[in-house]
């Protein structure tokens, strides 16, 4: 990636900004996840039923209204949208700082992740607002690296908070870093929806509605839009299935990681910055290479994060902890080119007045998986044992991974092999 490049996207104030923001939120959200986890798992010693229903809590708002909100994202300023979410979110936090138990705690995180629907779409639909279509990648990659990165700080930061002061201390932690995030969002307030002419003048993007019932004609447009477009449609589906396997076990980590060592309350932390690490490594792979392959991103990140679940269900109690590490690793590398892959073929296929629309329909599919997941993996923990679960649920996202290379021309195309690789104009600003 040249010198030009990457100084044409951080030229753009708006970005800046905006990634500033999204920078102190993810941080602040992973000091917050482990916190609940440690907290549930460690110290309320909590059964992975339990357990199991955090993510519940959490997606149910989401199934409910991320459709709604991917709307509204495309119809409002979007900073001042993803401003009263992190102030919404700094509330409601207090209130799961105090949650004297589960049974508190529960609808706390699901009030709070009602915040969390309305700021997914708006950050995305603002990022291709700001952003030129040509330093879509890398944009893309940098939401990635930040997300990433706060997933090794976050939790290895977040593991020394724990040790010295309480999960407690991670929440408060949080809830500064969205303050400053709404601060920093304060100076896009006045930005407008559309930026360019671009936005109304897309091919397959319908025009701007006016008149009585708007809002429900443009949600039902962005419905209609991700029907007729199969890269999108296929990209959604494919991660809709793949998230189903994951979901099983995503908040099931410390249950399996506190029978390999039930003394290590950090270990957790660890292996998530691991995770996170393996992630940022091949992001920035990516981001030098300035080009991606859409099937060998989903099929092969998806084949690599299967092979490090089902050999972390593999470890037997008593395994180096430089091993757990490792195979978080290769777990993250996975993740990295998943996630930077999806991403970007949702911001670069879809017309820029409805990537609000079709980021929110993605996050309610995939929030309607974790009303179940979550709780079929609980189930099995419980019938089986969290290492043969990991090792099934692994094995199952491999052999979905290793169908996405195999069918990587009928799902994305025999043309998007030239799109996707092509190389970005150095000089684009």
């Amino acid at each position: 990636m040249s010198l030009t490049l990457r100084s044409g996207l951080w030229s753009i104030r708006g970005y800046r900004s905006m990634f500033s923001a999204y920078a102190l939120a993810s941080f602040g959200d992973w000091f917050d996840a482990l916190a609940v986890q440690v907290l549930v798992a460690y110290r309320w010693g909590a059964d992975p039923l339990m357990i199991a229903l955090i993510p519940v809590s959490m997606a149910l708002p989401s199934v409910l209204f991320s459709s709604f909100a991917g709307t509204l994202a495309d119809r409002v300023r979007q900073a001042r949208l993803m401003m009263v979410c992190d102030l919404i979110t700094v509330i409601l936090s207090v209130a799961v700082l105090f949650a004297p138990n589960m049974y508190w705690l529960l609808p706390f995180l699901a009030l709070r992740a009602l915040a969390g629907v309305f700021h997914v779409p708006a950050q995305q639909a603002l990022t291709r607002r700001v952003v030129p279509a040509d330093l879509l990648l890398q944009a893309t990659s940098y939401n990635g690296l930040v997300n990433q990165g706060s997933k090794v700080a976050g939790p290895l930061l977040g593991a020394v908070t724990l040790v010295a002061l309480s999960p407690q201390a991670c929440i408060v932690i949080n809830m500064a870093a969205r303050l400053l995030s709404a601060l920093l969002l304060f100076g896009l307030r006045h930005l407008p929806k559309a930026t360019s002419p671009q936005d109304t003048e897309s091919p397959g993007a319908p025009a701007p509605s006016s008149g009585a019932g708007v809002f429900w004609t443009e949600w039902k447009e962005g419905w209609a839009y991700l029907w007729h477009h199969k890269k999108i449609l296929n990209t959604i589906i494919f991660g809709f299935i793949g998230m189903t396997v994951i979901l099983m076990i995503d908040y099931q980590f410390p249950t399996l990681l506190r029978t390999i060592s039930p003394a290590d309350e950090a270990l957790t932390g660890q292996v998530v910055a691991a995770i996170g690490t393996g992630a940022v490594v091949m992001l920035v792979l990516l981001n030098r290479l300035n080009r991606i392959s859409y099937g060998w991103g989903l099929g092969g990140g998806g084949a690599l994060i299967g092979t490090g679940i089902a050999l972390l269900g593999l470890s037997p109690p008593g395994s180096r902890s430089f091993l757990l590490w490792g195979l978080g690793f290769l777990l993250g590398i996975g993740n990295g080119m998943y996630i930077l892959t999806q991403n970007y073929i949702l911001q670069k296929e879809t017309a820029p007045n409805l990537v609000g629309r079709v980021f929110g329909i993605q996050n309610m599919l995939i929030s309607l998986v974790m009303l179940a997941a979550p709780l079929a993996g609980g189930l099995l923990i419980k019938a089986a044992s969290a290492g043969q679960a990991f090792l099934w649920i692994g094995s199952a996202m491999t052999l979905i991974g290793l169908s996405g290379l195999l069918f990587r021309q009928r799902l994305w195309g025999k043309g998007s092999r030239k799109a996707e690789n092509t190389v970005l104009p150095a000089d684009a600003s």
